[in-house]
């Protein structure tokens, strides 16, 4: 194993408003939010999804590939750099602009614990 599902997050121009939609759709509650981020929870307190503002959103078209789906999925690695090394041999890309180190805080642990890498085409 490499890592774990963290969560997954989904681009929206109103955070807010989405997660209201999947908070009842699927009997989630907020665990964080920002305004321009929205993390949704479990009943067990396991983050599920999450929603995060992009102002100059575009909404998907199904089959469109001029406007495709936006999300990505957070996972989180013990080791950074040996995860990255083992997702690359998978096949993934290393994206442009993912100077290292890049990530944000997790929130505990203050660590960087993400790139910019896209899966396979």
């Amino acid at each position: 194993m490499i890592g774990r599902l963290y969560t997954v997050v989904i681009d929206c121009p109103d955070p807010g408003e989405l997660a209201g939609f999947y908070e009842k759709l699927l009997s989630l509650s907020r665990q964080e939010d920002t305004g321009d981020f929205v993390v949704l929870q479990n009943a067990a307190g396991a983050p599920v999804v999450a929603f995060q503002r992009v102002d100059d959103f575009r909404a998907p078209r199904w089959t469109d590939s001029a406007r495709p789906q936006q999300m990505h999925i957070d996972v989180m690695v013990a080791d950074l750099d040996t995860a990255e090394t083992q997702v690359l041999a998978l096949g993934a890309t290393l994206l442009d602009g993912s100077d290292k180190p890049i990530g944000f805080g997790d929130g505990w642990s203050g660590q960087a614990h993400f790139r910019m890498i896209a899966s396979l085409p």
